[in-house]
């Protein structure tokens, strides 16, 4: 019989580890909660209207369609018995593996305020984007048709929690869309008047990038128009505002981009875990305890090569699942001596509007529009196929030229709270498996 491998979930992590092992002699089961890989790094975009969803995901089916050893299972993963190498579905099937990679990824987290996760709409899955998508485009259409001065003003106040590259791509992108696409096309309003405040507990905006980096975001975010709020943290959102430091800011639009914690992996194997309750693995990317089972990506904590944990970034759980597969092939081949992962880093970049961006390749730093370039072929190059490669180029090139862009649509609402000026409260939605 073949060996059994198990993955669970299909971001950029279990992908690899799938796409690695093609030609080796086993079985794949793939497991996802949800239909699609998802180029997560430009999930931002879809939100502000500036891609559409089919441009930055794929069907699973699709990717592994020419591997017959590959099969493709749409389910809800609720727990691992790691006793009997069985992983439980949430219809009560349980799947029997040799060999298990989590690849499980992480969900926004609120810093014990779930309640705030109504009105904070976080960012990891399509169902957030196209519903922030959707809070946005509401308010400018809202604002165009109130009469009270002061609910048109929060109506036209987009707030931002958390200056991390998510946070300040959002940032810049609302504020382009408000003050470059929208002015010609509302006449009871001035969109370019619209507030977008960015919030930051800490001292600094990217605070993961180098000084001078960080320094020239801010500088850019405010020449922009972004009002850019540091060291204060939020206390407080409901649905009619936000309470930071000792200012109560009213508006109806909050985006959450402050913090992430993992998915339940942990809790499933019952295995250590950090604050953000991140899996700890050893040096191999194993569970302690298990050697079978192996955990990449956002869902797990490991130390760089300078002692600090790898990053969660694209780029870092796809070197740690190309690792898991390698380590799965030698093993395959009778190979049994230790082999640690080692982590690369390929750099930081961050966009903060349409032609300016920061890039920390360690000894070399790069700002300002060759900067913002370099970022968008970087991007564009590590999309999945040459169709949406080159949707996404020429979409960025007429935002690029004409400040158009072509996705503001209004989906999944009730067209009768729309129709009133209300706005819908939307489900709290899970985290892709």
């Amino acid at each position: 019989m073949q060996h059994r491998i198990v993955v669970v979930g299909a971001g950029f992590g279990g992908l690899e580890v799938v796409k690695d092992l093609a030609g080796a002699s086993v079985s794949i089961t793939f497991i996802d909660r949800r239909n699609h890989h998802l180029f997560q790094p430009l999930l931002y975009q879809v939100a502000t209207a500036s891609l559409a969803t089919s441009e930055i995901a794929w069907p699973i089916r699709s990717l592994v369609s020419d591997r017959p050893e590959v099969t493709t299972v749409l389910a809800t993963v609720t727990g691992v018995d790691a006793g009997r190498r069985s992983v439980l579905l949430q219809d009560g099937q349980a799947v029997p593996y040799d060999t298990l990679v989590l690849a499980t990824g992480a969900r926004h987290a609120y810093f014990g305020h779930d309640e705030w996760e109504p009105f904070a709409l976080g960012l990891k899955t399509l169902e957030d984007a196209t519903t922030i998508r959707r809070r946005i485009l509401l308010a400018f259409e809202q604002a165009e048709r109130e009469t009270d001065p002061l609910r048109q003003a929060a109506l036209l106040t987009f707030v931002i929690v958390g200056a991390g590259p998510t946070g300040v791509e959002m940032a810049g992108t609302i504020t382009e869309l408000a003050r470059d696409t929208l002015p010609r096309e509302f006449r009871n309003i001035d969109t370019a008047r619209a507030r977008v405040v960015l919030i930051e507990a800490g001292p600094r905006v990217l605070a993961g990038f180098p000084d001078e980096l960080s320094d020239y975001a801010l500088r850019s975010l405010r020449k922009l128009g972004v009002e850019v709020e540091l060291g204060r943290a939020v206390s407080d959102c409901t649905a009619d505002g936000v309470t930071y430091g000792d200012v109560r800011l009213p508006t109806k639009t909050i985006i959450w981009a402050a913090g992430v914690r993992a998915s339940p992996a942990a809790e499933w194997l019952g295995g250590p875990a950090d604050r953000a309750g991140r899996l700890e693995v050893m040096p191999d990317l194993t569970v302690p305890g298990h050697p079978e089972i192996f955990a990449v990506g956002d869902t797990v904590t490991v130390a760089g090569p300078n002692g600090k944990p790898v990053p969660g970034i694209a780029p870092a759980a796809k070197q740690e699942g190309k690792h898991v597969a390698a380590i799965i092939k030698a093993r395959l081949a009778g190979k049994v001596e230790a082999m640690p992962f080692r982590y690369s880093h390929q750099g930081s970049l961050a966009q903060i509007g349409k032609r300016r961006a920061v890039i920390d390749f360690g000894r070399i730093r790069l700002r300002g529009a060759l900067a913002w370039w370099l970022w968008g072929a970087a991007h564009i190059y590590f999309l999945i196929g040459s169709r949406a490669r080159l949707s996404v180029a020429i979409n960025w090139l007429w935002i690029h030229a004409r400040n158009q862009r072509s996705a503001r649509l209004i989906t999944q609402g009730d067209a009768a709270e729309q129709s009133l000026g209300r706005q819908a409260e939307p489900p709290v939605s899970g985290r892709m498996g």
